[in-house]
């Protein structure tokens, strides 16, 4: 069953003019920021969870960060981004939030980073960057998420390439997708996390571990 896409906002919640003006700054610069229906879903999650400390893999502009920041009042947030002018886009933007001191922008690469020496302990995890990194990501940061911690991985469908035979995908993509492939096998059978996937925006990966 397909859901129209005027139902689908008519559950969508009003945003700030912050959050309206970086929607419209990353659509006019191409910049891919999480899809609002997968947000809101994101935010709902966290909001159950109530989660003290947030990682984010992959900051961008900011724009998660912010919203997670507003659905989590209590929560401190630590992003990592390698882009430098991004970076610079997203403290520019968190600047302007009320949430600017409890949101702690890092560049660089995040499989460098050491964010331990900043919070030794993440109640949950989002990772929204390069996707044929999940692996990677997933197997660095997981051992920093305690029992009953949540891993969230955003783009897992890729548009549909997921779903696709990898000798079917066009070819720059190929190496990107099969390394998807390989972590989300991996992910569906991993003994400590109990793993959901929730068919929303790009794909939703849901990962709690035991």
């Amino acid at each position: 069953m397909e859901f129209s896409d005027k139902f689908i906002e008519s559950f969508l919640h009003p945003r700030n003019d912050l959050l309206v003006k970086m929607e419209q700054y990353a659509q006019m610069h191409r910049i891919p920021i999480m899809q609002l229906p997968a947000m809101e879903v994101l935010e709902q999650f966290l909001r159950i969870q109530r989660p003290k400390t947030l990682l984010e893999i992959g900051t961008a502009i900011g724009y998660s960060a912010l919203r997670i920041a507003q659905a989590l009042p209590d929560c401190r947030i630590v992003t990592i981004e390698r882009d430098r002018e991004r970076v610079q886009l997203a403290k520019q933007f968190i600047g302007e939030s009320d949430a600017v001191h409890r949101i702690t922008v890092i560049e660089g690469d995040a499989l460098e980073v050491d964010v331990a020496n900043i919070q030794s302990v993440f109640d949950a995890v989002f990772i929204d960057a390069a996707k044929g990194q999940n692996m990677r990501f997933f197997e660095r940061f997981s051992p920093l998420v305690p029992a009953g911690g949540v891993i969230y991985i955003d783009n897992i469908y890729m548009h549909g390439l997921s779903d696709m035979p990898v000798e079917e995908v066009p070819r720059g993509k190929r190496s990107m997708i099969r390394k998807l492939k390989e972590f989300t096998e991996w992910i569906k059978n991993h003994p400590d996390y109990q793993t959901t996937f929730v068919p929303v925006g790009d794909g939703l990966l849901i990962c709690l571990k035991r």
